[in-house]
């Protein structure tokens, strides 16, 4: 498996939910999506845990979380959820 370093994480922090996605950041999108799969078929975080990107709804930053398959929790995440928080407070 050829693992690519894709970059459309700066992109999403400037986009607001009503911003329409360019071909380009759709494009990226689906990029994401399909490596993003290709790890969890590897089973690269091991046979109980699985990676999910998501953006913030609050601050508009990419996410990323380790969770386990079958309870769904969350085991890691990067930005931890008290730093979101901590930025959410900042703009405003």
């Amino acid at each position: 498996m050829e693992v690519r370093r894709i970059d459309p994480l700066p992109e999403l922090t400037s986009v607001s939910p009503a911003t329409p996605l360019t071909p380009q950041m759709r494009a990226e999108q689906v990029q994401l999506v399909r490596a993003v799969e290709a790890v969890n078929e590897a089973r690269l975080f091991g046979e109980k845990s699985e990676l999910a990107i998501s953006v913030d709804r609050e601050t508009r930053r990419p996410v990323v979380k380790i969770i386990d398959r079958e309870t769904k929790e969350v085991i890691q995440q990067i930005p931890p959820e008290y730093l979101l928080r901590l930025a959410e407070d900042l703009k405003e």
